[in-house]
């Protein structure tokens, strides 16, 4: 045991550093929803500590766009994770429509189902979130947050330096965040992208989580891979919940979603991941008839 242990941390195995640093990334998540410690200051600070010098991005930014998120999820300019409408993409059936009907086009969206492969999941991380954790930690003077992206940095080059090369290092840190970017789009997108999208039309808020959320099912490697965010709709109703009673409570909110007619989606991992595709594919053939014909 001690061994293996020993292995996985050895400087000279980077191979294990994608996993890692997916994991870790999981892991800030639980820390930034307050959901390890029962004192909130010991979660912010490990919260910190997890993103920042394991991550090498700042808590700071994470909590500015993850709580608009949790607030109103896929409400069109009030969750930033749907803010690559329109410039990128065209989303939802309602504001796709909408798009074309103005007769806007800053991409060919009706093959946005093709060019998410290029510009979504190898790109996010690597060339957008690379430079912008840099520049919202400097524009809103997050001085802390930004000493634990540099101690990230310190750490990896002073790692990895001796035993790769100046080209061995870049080429090991754009491995690792290529891989990143595809493992965290995937699995963050995959409950949301495919669920309704539209302006914040003031449902209950139950209702909203649910019509924006969808799980996917359980197992072993489901749970490792997406850091037990396919229990997405459990995670929205009880953010502070600590991971592992997800599955507890979710029976709980399956009844209660029958109970007044509210749909409850559970699909298998790689029929959420198609759905993203089918989603953009959809939406793209809406704005793609608008713009035409109306």
């Amino acid at each position: 045991m001690n061994s293996l242990l020993i292995g996985e941390l050895a400087p000279d195995q980077p191979s294990f550093e994608p996993s890692k640093n997916a994991q870790a990334g999981w892991l800030q998540h639980d820390f930034g929803h307050l959901s390890v410690f029962s004192k909130s200051k010991w979660n912010h600070v490990v919260h910190k500590f997890v993103i920042g010098h394991l991550k090498g991005a700042p808590a700071s930014w994470w909590n500015h766009l993850h709580f608009q998120h949790h607030a109103k999820p896929n409400c069109f300019r009030k969750d930033p994770d749907v803010n690559m409408h329109p410039l990128f993409f065209a989303l939802g059936k309602t504001l796709s429509v909408e798009l074309g009907m103005k007769k806007k086009k800053f991409m060919p969206y009706n093959y946005q189902h093709k060019y998410f492969f290029i510009i979504g999941p190898p790109a996010l991380v690597p060339l957008y979130f690379q430079w912008y954790i840099f520049y919202f930690a400097v524009q809103r003077k997050q001085w802390v947050d930004l000493a634990w992206m540099l101690s990230f940095y310190i750490r990896f080059f002073f790692t990895y330096l001796p035993l790769l090369g100046v080209k061995g290092l870049l080429g090991l840190f754009l491995l690792v965040r290529f891989i990143e970017s595809n493992w965290f789009v995937w699995v963050t997108q995959m409950n949301h992208i495919p669920m309704h999208i539209d302006y914040d039309n003031n449902v209950d808020w139950f209702s909203t989580q649910l019509q924006a959320t969808c799980n996917v099912q359980q197992s072993l490697f489901n749970d490792w891979f997406s850091g037990h965010l396919n229990f997405q709709i459990e995670h929205h109703l009880f953010p502070t919940m600590p991971r592992h009673n997800y599955w507890k409570v979710a029976p709980l909110v399956k009844s209660m979603c029958a109970k007044h007619g509210i749909e409850y989606q559970c699909k298998p991992l790689f029929t959420a991941f198609a759905d993203i595709v089918y989603s953009l594919k959809d939406s793209g053939e809406l704005w793609l008839d608008a713009y035409l014909h109306k």
